[in-house]
């Protein structure tokens, strides 16, 4: 006899995700609770849907993520480059002065 393969909403994975990462369950004590197995659990925790990708990383939207790790790239490249000019500067002050 064939088995019936169940499917589960969006918002159902979600919260299922969302009792491992932010509630503190393992994921065995949510799979009971919910009446799913735990390594499907796990596999909506790997999902890369966007969706659930925001549940694990706490509700952050990746676009959001992306647009400030763009920010900081930069802040960082323009402060090495500050850096760099005082270092410079520093060499060369230190050479003149008697």
């Amino acid at each position: 006899m064939a088995r019936i393969r169940r499917t589960f909403t969006r918002e159902f994975k979600v919260q299922a995700v969302k009792l491992v990462t932010e509630q503190g369950y393992s994921f065995a004590e949510a799979a009971r609770q919910l009446g799913v197995r735990d390594h499907q659990i796990r596999t909506w925790k790997k999902s890369p849907d966007a969706e659930l990708s925001a549940a694990v990383s706490g509700g952050a939207h990746p676009a959001a993520l992306d647009a400030e790790l763009h920010r900081l790239r930069a802040d960082n490249k323009r402060l090495l480059v500050e850096r760099d000019i005082l270092k410079k500067a520093m060499a060369f002050f230190a050479r003149e002065s008697p």
